[in-house]
Formats: C-alpha cells, structure tokens, sequence
C-alpha cells in the first residue's frame, strides 16, 4: 500500500536523529565579523591582491634598499675633496663604469654596479629613483591623511547639524569646487613657498623643506571637499536610524554619537575614499615637482626626476622612462587596490 494515502501515523518518522544527521541537517556558519568578511572578499580578488603586493614591495623597497645602498642620493661621485672633478662619472648609462671605478676592477677590486647609470652630475640615478619613490608615497600618505581628518570632520558636522549650519558649509565646499584646481595649487603653491620660508627657517620643519609643507598645505586647502561631501551623504542618511534616535534619547551629545554611532557605520567609505586619495594626491605631488614646485634640491622626487630628465631625452631616454613606469605603476596600482577595497567592503556591492 502506497503510505503516503494512508491515515496510519509513520512511527519511523518520529525516531531520534542520530549525530550525523544532526551534523547534516545543522549546518552553522562560523561567526565572522564585518571586516574579517571584507577582507576574505578582497583577497579573492585577484587584481586587488596583486595591487596590493605590488604596493607592498614598492614600498618596502624604497624603506630598506637606502640602508644597505653603498651610494647617496647626493653624493656626486665624480667630485673628491682636494682633486680635479672626475668627469667620467656623469651620464653613465645602467652598469656602466667611471674611469677611476675601472682602474679599481682592473686592480681586483669590487665595484657595486650603478644599476641605473648616473645622472649628469655623477649621482647614481638608481638610489635617486628609490628616495624618489619615497618621497611621493611619503607625501600622498600623509597628504590624504589630511583631507581624511579635515573632510571627516567638516562633512560630519555639516551631516548631523544640517539645517543653517549644513547649508553654509555646502556653500563654503561650492564655492572651492568652482576654483580650477590646478590653477590655484600652483597659485597657492607658489605663495607658500615665499611666505613659510622665512617663518620655517631655523625650525624643525625646515629639514622637510618649504615645498613639501606647501603641498600638505595645498591639500589641506582644496581637496577635502570630496571628501566631506561623501561623509556627509553617509551622515544624512545614518542619523535617522534607530539607534541614534536612541543614543539622542538617552541624553547623548552630538559629538558623542558621531564618534561612536555615525563614523564607525562609515568607515568602509572612508577607508575606501582615502585608498583612492592617495593616488591622486601622489600624481599631483609628481607634477607640481615635475614644474618645479615640488621637493627642495638636491632631494629628489619621481616628478623632479622625470624633469631634470628632459635636459638629456634625446641621448638618455631611460631617465624619464624609469620615473614615469613607477609613478604609472604607483598610481594604477592604488586605484585597482582601491576599487578592491569599494567591491569588497561595500555592502550595497555584495552579491
């Protein structure tokens, strides 16, 4: 007889499951977190994992390389002290050797190689390339961690206060959206760099150099409206949720839910914003160095060393190749890892 017409009750339908069966029919996802389930999205991403190592080795290698480098980013190798200027040391190309390098080889001597050639004053154009790098990755960092603090807290406050108090800022940030920005960073960094010279000499801050303090200057000024308005959008639609008409409720102040309720539920904007700032602010420390207003001589920089490059393109094309692949590679790099990072980490993105 067919059971399932039967009026009989199934008595084996009613049998405790054993311990498999339990294991098969309950199957629980380990307990994860937000960030940890972001970061499992991104490194299945190959183009963003391989970004990333590419960040990561560029990086690493312009903070250790110069520890162990026999040469200077400014020695000028065919000058010693009480004797004629060797000039044999300037333009050489990669793994070339000056006169008085070949007469020590020649007596048995080791010689490091000048992987890069030199420069037209004799300085090796590898280690150049190195403290080149570090300078740009150096000032995109710490430039975007400038429009970070200054858009979060302009576009958080102009978020949660709305009103007049949103309505004047969001004029303020229209009005510095309407300037031409590369009319006025080198404009502004043009001033600056008459102006915080007397203020910076004899001070700490003069070791770093009047240009570079004019550039986080210049950042500072013009380029975190982008990122108050992004934070701001965030804000506008986060302050209406539930649990901060709670927090408000109980007696909390403004500043209290932002830092603790509206920031942290942003936070994946944000760090995505800022991986994407960077790029940006090292391309326009490369070019403002690139017209000569970026790092004070003799420090280099990728855009002050595909500039002094022009002088020789012609006989030596390498030198403004080598510079430009690495900011190429720099900047095409941050924005993959950066679009990794937006695909891993927003959830209006997952699928």
């Amino acid at each position: 007889m067919n059971k399932r017409f039967t009026m009989h009750i199934d008595v084996d339908a009613f049998l405790p499951a054993t311990d498999e069966e339990k294991a098969y029919m309950v199957q629980m996802r380990p307990s994860s977190t937000f960030f940890r389930d972001g970061v499992k999205r991104l490194l299945k991403n190959k183009v963003a994992t391989v970004s990333l190592i590419i960040i990561l080795i560029i990086t690493l290698s312009s903070l250790i390389i110069p520890a162990f480098w026999p040469y200077s980013y400014e020695s000028m190798l065919g000058v010693r002290p009480g004797k004629s200027v060797d000039a044999s040391f300037n333009n050489l190309s990669p793994f070339e050797y000056g006169e008085t390098e070949q007469a020590r080889i020649a007596a048995g001597e080791t010689v490091f190689p000048h992987i890069f050639g030199t420069d037209s004053s004799g300085r090796d154009y590898f280690i150049r390339v190195i403290y080149g790098t570090r300078i740009s990755l150096a000032v995109g960092f710490f430039a975007s961690l400038i429009v970070l603090i200054i858009g979060m807290t302009i576009g958080s406050i102009a978020g949660y206060c709305g009103g007049k108090v949103d309505l004047i800022i969001m004029r303020f940030v229209d009005m510095i959206y309407s300037l031409p920005d590369m009319l006025m960073v080198i404009l502004l960094a043009t001033v600056l760099k008459q102006t915080l010279a007397p203020v910076l000499e004899g001070t700490s801050l003069a070791r770093i150099g009047v240009n570079i303090i004019s550039l986080f200057v210049v950042f500072g000024v013009l380029y975190w409206v982008s990122m108050s308005r992004l934070i701001r959008g965030q804000i506008l639609s986060l302050r209406e949720q539930e649990y901060v008409l709670a927090a408000k409720a109980a007696g909390a102040k403004g500043g209290w839910i932002i830092r603790k309720h509206l920031l942290p539920n942003c936070i994946s904007v944000v760090v995505i914003s800022t991986a994407l700032q960077i790029p940006s602010a090292i391309f326009t420390e490369s070019f403002l160095s690139f017209v000569g207003l970026g790092v004070n001589a003799p420090m280099p920089s990728l855009g002050s060393l595909a500039s002094d490059a022009l002088n020789g393109l012609s006989s030596y094309p390498y030198r403004m190749v080598i510079p430009a692949v690495v900011i190429s590679l720099i900047v095409l790099s941050l924005n993959l890892f950066g679009d990794g990072l937006r695909d891993a980490f927003d959830p209006k993105l997952r699928t």
